[in-house]
């Protein structure tokens, strides 16, 4: 008997210790209703795939960085428009995205993804790259930078200058696939010239103080509240939005002169699988319901 209250007490430590481990992971999103709700911290979970892969009647690719409007956004939509009620939407990086409507496919761990696009939406930059595909594109919001950094500031990081440290070691974005990268870049020559920007994107990359992230900028904030940074440049939305959930960060501003304005732009595919839905959620993003759910959620009309 007493081995086997042991053996108990150990699987609750245990699993103690795990959802310790992973107390700040995504899926930040509501997850849709169902029959068997299967979200395993760390093992199975997939917070990029929302919705209804199978038979949609609409596919949207956003970037990454809009995740956290997603509940409220496509909600507004099916109510906007009832006829659209089975959604599939990605939140991967904008990279990624763009590579995926060139090869027709994706592959995340064992699940192979083939669903094409209606709409894609991405910063300006990314979406004149990707004009081969689209038609009727549309500026519905904005956005600009800020700085993560754990609720207490430990490090007392007061401007974009102080991430290049020595002692601050600093979650950034990937160039390799995130356009938020090429704004923060912009943002360290506004702020400190060159000198920073070789700072932060070489040297201090070199020396494992500026850690790339490996997915897109979800990364950041997990990184800075499970200690494995001490701040990092995002999307001021992000920043605002973890604060609105209530975990551990705090949002640095930072000034006019040295930030950047980041315009997001959707676009229908040329031969998108639902002609009528692309078409009207194309119109719903700029409509007034939507522009003040991005609002809610820290992005600029």
């Amino acid at each position: 008997m007493k081995k086997i209250i042991f053996s108990l007490l150990m699987i609750v430590i245990a699993f103690g210790a795990y959802s310790q481990q992973h107390k700040f992971d995504p899926p930040w999103n509501q997850p849709p209703e169902s029959k068997v709700i299967f979200t395993v911290p760390g093992v199975d979970n997939v917070p990029d795939l929302f919705g209804d892969i199978t038979d949609p009647q609409l596919v949207v690719y956003f970037a990454g960085n809009q995740f956290m409007c997603m509940d409220s956004l496509i909600a507004a939509f099916k109510k906007a428009y009832p006829q659209y009620q089975r959604i599939f939407v990605e939140t991967l990086p904008p990279g990624i995205l763009a590579k995926q409507i060139a090869g027709g496919s994706i592959t995340i761990g064992n699940m192979r993804i083939t669903q094409l696009p209606d709409v894609y939406t991405a910063g300006r930059k990314r979406i004149k790259l990707t004009m081969a595909y689209l038609k009727d594109t549309v500026t519905y919001a904005h956005n600009k930078l800020a700085i993560m950094v754990p609720k207490d500031n430990p490090k007392h990081i007061l401007n974009l200058n102080d991430l290049g440290r020595s002692d601050v070691k600093v979650s950034m974005p990937n160039p390799a696939w995130e356009g938020i990268a090429g704004q923060i870049e912009a943002a360290y020559i506004k702020a400190g010239g060159e000198t920073l920007k070789k700072t932060m994107m070489e040297d201090k990359v070199k020396s494992g103080t500026t850690v790339l992230t490996k997915i897109h900028h979800r990364q950041t904030p997990m990184n800075i509240m499970y200690g494995n940074a001490d701040a990092g440049p995002v999307w001021y939305s992000e920043a605002y939005y973890q604060q609105m959930i209530g975990n551990p960060v705090k949002l640095i501003t930072i000034p006019d002169k040295e930030n950047v304005t980041a315009s997001y732009v959707a676009g229908i595919l040329k031969n998108a699988p639902h002609a009528q839905a692309a078409k009207d959620f194309r119109n719903f993003l700029v409509s007034r319901r939507a522009k003040e759910i991005y609002k809610y959620y820290g992005f600029e009309e």
